[in-house]
């Protein structure tokens, strides 16, 4: 099953076509994307019995995030021991690196973004999971019951904001408006031969930057979930930005920023792409 924001209504993709969840349902669910993971298990029951009508041909650029506006954005630092590397860290253990990408960053899968004056904005391809059931203290073994589904995610990052001191500014440098993108859609587990070894691949203007798989994560989506929720309760709706591998701008040499005109896609096998173009 694959989910939707389709100028701000909740739809459901269907061989390249949008359902409308409300008029399909009869109002039995709402139009609010964020609304469905409250009732996650039930729309999907639902969806799966449900005679749907002949979905409309779409825009892509009319798509917005899946997760428009969760309760938390946990983000998380270097989880592939490549992209550790070349930042100059020590991979982690026990508790991964954990920081927060503002509501107001998060934007849909085709973009124009800003970049900051006087920035140096880096890119970095992720896996995004999010929560369709509560978790807490929930076992690794049990934590992909908790996800909704899988998305394709950028965390653009302006290194200046984030490194200055006295105390790093993770979550400020990464949280400039259109920062966090995601989509195209939300697709869920199942759908997926192994939900733990896809492929992610960036690119700069038809430059392959970044190409990595996630069953090179330290951490797996399913250890993530049984880490952090040991910590605080994760809610129906949060979205985890999963970490990159190696390839991005601060680890090159020379180092490499994204520029007015760039055009960055981003790829994960079986979900989609994002598109970003960068002005001044």
């Amino acid at each position: 099953m694959r989910i939707a924001n389709l100028s701000g209504r909740l739809v459901l993709i269907c061989d390249g076509r949008a359902v409308d969840v409300e008029r399909a349902s009869g109002g039995r669910f709402s139009a609010e994307p964020q609304a469905v993971y409250e009732r996650w298990e039930e729309f999907r029951s639902w969806a799966a019995r449900a005679d749907l009508p002949t979905g409309e041909a779409f825009e892509p650029i009319a798509l917005g995030s899946p997760a428009p506006a969760p309760r938390q954005t946990l983000a998380i630092g270097l989880n592939y021991r490549d992209h550790a590397a070349e930042s100059g860290f020590v991979a982690p253990e026990g508790l991964p690196p954990v920081f927060t990408k503002f509501a107001t960053s998060i934007t849909g899968p085709i973009t124009q973004v800003t970049l900051p004056a006087d920035g140096h904005t880096d890119w970095e391809v992720e896996l995004v999971a999010v929560l369709g059931r509560r978790a807490e203290h929930v076992a690794e073994a049990d934590a992909w019951h908790h996800v909704a589904g899988l998305a394709v995610g950028q965390d653009i990052s302006e290194r200046v904001v984030q490194l200055a001191g006295p105390a790093p500014q993770f979550s400020l440098g990464k949280s400039y408006p259109g920062f966090a993108p995601i989509g195209p859609w939300l697709v869920t587990p199942e759908e997926f031969d192994d939900p733990d070894d896809l492929e992610l691949r960036c690119a700069i203007n038809g430059e392959e930057v970044q190409k990595g798989h996630t069953r090179d994560l330290i951490f797996s989506v399913p250890t993530l979930i049984a880490r952090l929720s040991a910590v605080l309760p994760l809610l129906p709706g949060d979205v985890i930005f999963t970490g990159t591998p190696a390839g991005v701008g601060m680890g090159r040499d020379p180092q490499r920023w994204l520029a007015p005109g760039d055009e960055l896609v981003s790829t994960i096998e079986g979900i989609g792409e994002l598109r970003q173009t960068f002005v001044a």
